[in-house]
């Protein structure tokens, strides 16, 4: 039995570095910021991730109990990691507003970037016919 748990928390701790390293050769190789943003976000997550699965299989293995900490910072990552990607390819778009141009239409008044000003809307709203007979 102790064998079959070894043999899966280094399954589990060799994929979970061979995401961490995908990721980190996609920060240096990807060429610009919004294609980098992808790398830590996802492989470097999932890598971290098989980690901390790794270390509760061992500890559940070994103590017969499952520790809550690895659980606690794998939510923690799993929640955060998108959050901040996103807060960090939108402070790029505010920065670098010429990249808007190549982004396709969002089939919104509004485009990507909240910085852009709201549509004007001069013409008066037409009444709903169903709300103009209750009147």
């Amino acid at each position: 039995m102790e064998f079959i748990l070894e043999l899966v928390v280094s399954v589990l701790i060799v994929l979970g570095g061979l995401f961490a390293l995908i990721g980190s050769f996609g920060m240096v190789k990807l060429p610009d910021l919004l294609t980098r943003l992808h790398a830590p976000t996802k492989a470097t997550t999932l890598g971290v991730g098989g980690a901390l699965i790794a270390s509760m299989v061992f500890f559940a293995g070994l103590e017969g109990r499952l520790s809550i900490h690895e659980v606690l910072i794998t939510a923690f990552l799993f929640l955060t990691a998108p959050i901040s990607a996103h807060f960090i390819a939108k402070a790029h778009l505010h920065e670098h507003p010429e990249l808007c141009e190549d982004l396709p239409e969002t089939g919104r008044a509004l485009g990507w970037s909240t910085f852009e000003r709201l549509p004007d809307n001069d013409e008066p709203e037409e009444e709903d016919p169903r709300r103009a007979s209750h009147h």
